[in-house]
């Protein structure tokens, strides 16, 4: 694997800017009545690539992989002319071999079909043959232009911190990680690289977690993977409640003893976390910028709802109602639905005209 993330393929061929992101979504926003709609289908074919991957018991990196796959994919395609759901398949199956976690294919046509089948997809032309994923597999990794080195934000994260407790899972998870930023920065890009910044317990676990969530967003295709971990650093600062107690007690004032003590000492090797996000070598208002996304992400989040994990009441099995803003699995699966028959529709007209105007034309040169 590729140590250097600024020589590799992930930096130089996939990230994009936003305007590549709309044009990838132009066909795609012919056949949705709200522009929305394809915001919560990001966050829906997230959840989709998450299940099968638990499914088949992959590792997080590899979900993570598989769900980066999936994005780049439909860098180049729309949701209405392909199948998503064996699309997910294959990008399971195919991260499982690049992140060196294999499975069976076997397994994943059945993982995939038995899930897919039910409640809230009710994808009922999910294939059996084993072969039919293994040609969505070439044609996935002819897409992907053969870049299976993808880069995630999760080592940055436990090179650039350290919890009071030990963390050998998130260790073994967490990958390779790619240095330097460029030939005339240096070969770090977090300032001097002395020291880490030590997490209360469980901010390590939410920064962790916070990066689990930003797949569920376009952000692992527009921002490289350590200002995506940097970013998830800060908001642990904001949401965990451990690390903003260590925030406020290394800025409180401190009285100048008469004698050296033990409290001093300890007090003064207090590392501030906001001190430190400021002495990284990365531009902090891009920092914020994506936070300011990841918080974007969250609020659309809460608006949906996964009609599976809905907790329904003893007395009625019928889950609570969905206001007018709210989208649930269910809603998003009959959304796709629509997209993808009004799409073929379309192009069944589009073959029906040509083959009328080449009856003329075949006319017309008979006729001359």
């Amino acid at each position: 694997m590729a140590t250097d993330f600024w020589s590799s393929s992930h930096y130089k061929r996939w990230i994009v800017d936003r305007a590549t992101l709309r044009q990838a979504r132009a066909e795609d926003l012919l056949y949705v009545e709200d522009p929305e709609h394809l915001d919560f289908l990001a966050i829906y074919f997230a959840e989709v690539v998450a299940k099968l991957g638990r499914s088949l018991h992959l590792a997080q990196r590899a979900i993570a992989t598989a769900t980066v796959f999936f994005r780049r994919f439909y860098l180049k395609n729309s949701y209405c002319e392909t199948d998503p759901f064996i699309v997910a398949a294959a990008c399971c199956y195919l991260a499982s071999k690049a992140e060196e976690f294999p499975v069976h294919i076997k397994n994943v046509v059945s993982d995939a079909r038995r899930m897919f089948g039910q409640e809230p997809y009710n994808v009922k032309t999910f294939p059996t043959d084993n072969t039919k994923l293994a040609e969505m597999e070439f044609y996935l990794v002819d897409d992907l232009d053969c870049d299976l080195t993808v880069f995630h934000p999760y080592r940055t994260l436990l090179t650039l911190c350290k919890s009071a407790e030990d963390q050998p899972e998130e260790e073994s998870e967490a990958g390779e990680v790619g240095v330097g930023v460029n030939a005339e920065d240096g070969s770090r890009y977090w300032g001097t690289g002395q020291g880490q910044l030590e997490l209360p317990s469980g901010g390590l676990q939410t920064a962790w977690f916070i990066i689990n969530d930003t797949f569920r967003s376009e952000l692992c295709l527009l921002y490289p993977p350590h200002l995506i971990a940097i970013a998830a650093i800060y908001l642990t600062c904001v949401f965990n409640p451990a690390t903003q107690s260590a925030i406020a007690a290394s800025h409180e004032p401190t009285p100048t003893p008469r004698r050296s003590s033990r409290h001093a000492a300890d007090k003064s090797s207090t590392q501030d976390p906001l001190t430190f996000l400021a002495g990284l070598n990365v531009s902090l208002p891009l920092v914020a910028t994506i936070a300011q996304e990841i918080i974007a992400m969250y609020t659309l989040w809460e608006r949906y709802r996964d009609k599976l994990s809905e907790k329904k009441s003893e007395a009625d099995a019928t889950p609570p109602p969905v206001d007018g803003n709210g989208m649930t699995a269910a809603m998003l699966t009959d959304i796709l639905t629509r997209m993808r028959e009004a799409r073929m529709q379309d192009h069944i007209q589009q073959q029906g005209r040509q083959m009328a105007v080449n009856r003329i034309l075949e006319r017309t040169q008979g006729a001359g």
